[in-house]
Formats: C-alpha cells, sequence, structure tokens
C-alpha cells in the first residue's frame, strides 16, 4: 500500500515536460484571477482548439456529428467543453468536473467612504477564510463594473510592476494586548477588511476631499461614477504572479490553486483528447466556495439545460434521452485535497491522508464526521478507475480531509450524484488551503492532467 514519490519515475528530459506544462499553469494562475478571466481564458484556448459556441451551433441549425467540439457558457462565470463521441449520448458522458471560484474579499455594492483622512473601500469576504491572513498584504482588485448603458468596463488594478496595491491594515503589536487575547476567529472581525486605497484629498474640497479624489482617478481612469458600483463585480485578491517554490523548485505559490489546479488540467486534457468513444465533458463551475447555490452554481439547471440543447443538435432528444444521459455517465468530481503538513501533523490520520508528491488524490467521501453531505463513491467505480489508472502509469493515492472529528468539507459531487450517475471527489493535495498564498507540487499538477486523460479515454 505505499505509495512512492511520483518524481522519482521521471528521467531528467521527462522532468522538463513536467515544468513545462507547469509553466503554462503558472501563467494561468496569475493572469485568471477570478472566475470571470478563467471562463474567458478557458474559451479563448478552446475556440483556438476548434471548439464552436454551442448557441451558434444551435442558431445555424447545424447538427453535431462525433468528432464535433463544443462549449456552453453561463453569464461569463460557469462554462462547460463538449467532445462529440461515437457513442450515443444516452449511454452516457465521461466529466470532468471542478470549480474556478476563489475565497476572496468582494466589495459591498456602496464600498466607498472616508475615515480619518483615507479613503477605504468596504467589504464582505467570500467563502472559507482565516481572516487575519488577509491583513498587511498586498492585494490587487480585479472584476467588472456594469454601467447603466450596458457598457462593461474590466477592471484590474495592482498585478502590472507599475500599478500601486491596495490592502486591508493590521493593529501594530504595541496596542495589541487585547487583540491579542482574542481566539485567532475573532483577532479580526469580517467588517474590519476594509481595504485603504487614498490619502491625497482634492485641493479646495473641505468634505470628503480624499474620497473626491478617488473617484476623479476612477473617472479618469474608467469613466467610472460612484453609482457605478451598485452594478459592479469587483474582487480583491492577493496581487503578484503564482511562483517556483522551494529550492528545488518543485512546488508551485499561488493564489487559487483551490480549484483551479483541478480546472487547468482538466481542460487541458479535453484540448489534447482525440477520437473519443464516449462524449467526454468539462465542467467548470462557480459558487462552490460559498454553497453551489445561484444561476451559475453547480446546483442550478445550467448543466442539464445544456446537455438537452446538445441531444436536441446531436438529433437524439427525448426527455427520457436526457434522464439516460446523465444516470448513464461517470464523473470525477475534481477539488483540492489537504495535503499532509509536518507542523500540524495532530490533524491528520496518516496512513489516509493526502501526501505531496504522491500523485492525483481520490477521496472517496468528503462531508462532516459521519460524512454528512458527502457522496460516497462505489466500490464497484472505484475498481475501474484503479484499473484505468495504473493500465496508463499514473501516480494516484486516497485519503480522507483529516481526522474524523476534525472538521471536514464538500464538493459538487453529490450534486451530480443526484442524477444517479457515478462520482467520485479526486484532485491534487494542497498546502494552506484557503490561504493567500497556496502550495502544491509540480509533479502531482502533471500527474492530474495524465490522469484526466486516462479517465476521459478509457473509463
Amino acid at each position: 500500500m505505499e505509495r512512492k514519490n511520483a518524481w522519482l519515475k521521471y528521467d531528467s528530459n521527462a522532468r522538463k515536460t513536467i515544468n513545462f506544462f507547469n509553466e503554462g499553469y503558472k501563467t494561468f494562475l496569475s493572469n485568471c484571477k477570478t472566475e470571470r478571466e478563467c471562463a474567458a481564458e478557458v474559451i479563448s484556448q478552446a475556440r483556438d482548439a476548434g471548439y464552436l459556441d454551442l448557441e451558434e451551433v444551435i442558431a445555424s441549425g447545424r447538427m453535431l456529428a462525433p468528432g464535433d467540439k463544443v462549449y456552453a457558457q453561463c453569464m461569463g462565470k460557469t462554462l462547460a467543453l463538449f467532445h462529440i463521441g461515437t457513442e450515443a449520448l444516452e449511454k452516457g458522458m465521461n466529466l470532468l468536473g471542478a470549480h474556478i471560484d476563489s475565497p476572496r474579499l468582494d466589495l459591498k455594492q456602496i464600498p466607498l467612504y472616508e475615515d480619518g483622512g483615507l479613503a477605504l473601500l468596504d467589504t464582505h469576504y467570500y467563502g472559507g477564510i482565516k481572516k487575519y491572513q488577509w491583513v498587511a498584504l498586498p492585494l490587487a482588485l480585479h472584476g467588472v463594473v456594469v454601467k447603466k448603458d450596458g457598457t462593461v468596463v474590466n477592471v484590474v488594478i495592482g498585478e502590472d510592476p507599475a500599478d500601486p496595491v491596495v490592502g486591508v491594515s493590521d493593529l501594530l503589536i504595541h496596542l495589541a494586548a487585547d487583540q491579542m487575547t482574542k481566539t485567532a476567529a475573532k483577532a479580526v472581525e469580517g467588517e474590519n477588511l476594509n481595504i485603504l486605497i487614498g490619502s491625497i484629498p482634492v485641493e479646495g474640497e473641505e468634505k470628503e476631499a480624499v474620497k473626491k479624489q478617488i473617484l476623479a482617478i476612477l473617472k479618469e481612469k474608467y469613466d467610472l461614477e460612484e453609482e457605478d458600483f451598485i452594478s459592479a463585480e469587483l474582487e480583491a485578491v492577493p496581487a503578484g504572479q503564482a511562483r517556483d517554490y522551494g529550492l528545488d523548485a518543485s512546488m508551485i505559490m499561488g493564489y487559487g490553486h483551490d480549484d483551479r489546479i483541478c480546472a487547468y488540467p482538466s481542460y487541458k486534457a479535453m484540448l489534447a483528447l482525440e477520437n473519443p468513444e464516449r462524449t467526454c465533458v468539462c465542467l467548470l463551475v462557480d459558487k462552490e466556495e460559498i454553497g453551489s447555490v445561484g444561476a451559475t452554481g453547480m446546483q442550478s439547471r445550467f448543466f442539464e439545460n445544456t446537455v438537452a440543447e446538445l441531444l436536441n443538435c446531436a438529433g437524439q432528444y427525448s426527455e427520457l434521452a436526457v434522464r439516460r444521459c446523465l444516470q448513464n455517465s461517470r464523473m470525477l468530481s475534481s477539488d483540492v485535497s489537504a495535503a499532509f503538513d509536518p507542523n500540524y501533523p495532530e490533524v491528520m490520520e496518516k496512513n489516509n491522508a493526502a501526501y505531496m508528491c504522491q500523485g492525483l488524490c481520490f477521496n472517496k467521501y468528503t462531508g462532516r464526521a459521519g460524512k454528512s453531505g458527502s457522496n460516497d463513491a462505489n466500490p464497484e467505480f472505484i475498481a475501474r478507475i484503479r484499473k484505468v489508472l495504473d493500465d496508463a502509469d499514473v501516480s494516484w493515492q486516497t485519503s480522507e480531509l483529516g481526522k474524523v472529528d476534525q472538521g471536514g468539507g464538500g464538493t459538487i459531487a453529490y450534486i451530480m450524484a443526484n442524477y444517479g450517475m457515478e462520482v467520485i471527489d479526486c484532485g491534487v493535495a494542497v498546502q494552506n488551503m484557503h490561504a493567500p498564498w497556496e502550495v502544491a507540487s509540480k509533479v502531482d499538477i502533471y500527474e492530474a492532467f495524465r490522469g484526466y486523460l486516462a479517465f476521459l479515454q478509457k473509463i
């Protein structure tokens, strides 16, 4: 049962391939820090690889045939890639699912205010975070502002080396006697995660002169008015690029590994796929970090509706065919696993922990305590996956998310299992999960790509 370090099966030439793959991932991670940016980049690469917009196919009246490749998107934040196979769709699909949203600080709808001669932005944190990790940290602003006339203004401030950065202040240690007695959950309150963005006043103004200076800057650079914040989605994320980590450059430190570390090899496996028998799908969704809710979350009908449209374009539609297609499908619900950390061994049960450098990680179940809220994968499905991965010489491991009563978490797996399809959780082991900067192994990311491709081709 002992798993070997995956680096050991690669010689120096093969390791160059691993590093090349991860250079692409670092670029993706650095440039795509919101779900909109991720979706736009994946669609761009998919179109370059010959994928067509399903809406355009529908409008043209064209019928889909084996070998065709199409994509569908929802509100610019969720998307699905389809590579049509030779088998009838009602026999099921092979799905790779991941999410492209990550924990962050969202700006409130009325965020801009002045206090103490400083201009600040009010925020509401998104997803599960340790709030104290987000202070005294350089942040960038990413997102969109939609004006009343429908114009969409893309905003990225803090990523170009010439850009300023912003951030949330922390209390100086000299005056932190009371703060230091609080629990970690209370040391920094959510309402205090206010972002400092300016300090120069407009000359001749007595009231809110610094705020007015910031508004003047936004007007000049983006033609924005203060009211435009109401119809905006602006996210504060860690500023800076993903970087090699470790003296041997064997790991990557970056923002958003959870869960773009699974999204990237998933869509790359789709782009590398050739002549599949079963129709293959890469599904990248939003809102997983807050319960998979909303129109762009996995609990919406977006995917089900898209499958119905796909069947119709393939001349195979009926309500029964939609049900059969979904029920007969097989899915890897890809999300990160908690990597064993020698600094915190007490929260792990070592025989069932995920380890960096041991390959793609499978979780038969997630959930909390008594598996509450989890999909519990069937052993027949696991056995098939074992054979596929072993035949392809993919390094893989199994794990749980910490000790039984220590905590837990969930994914989109249980939602897809509601259709009756076979689903199992899998992904890449990550340290610092949900922190501003997470860490993962390059070889695990590459093994994920190889494992996903084998799953699409052979399961």
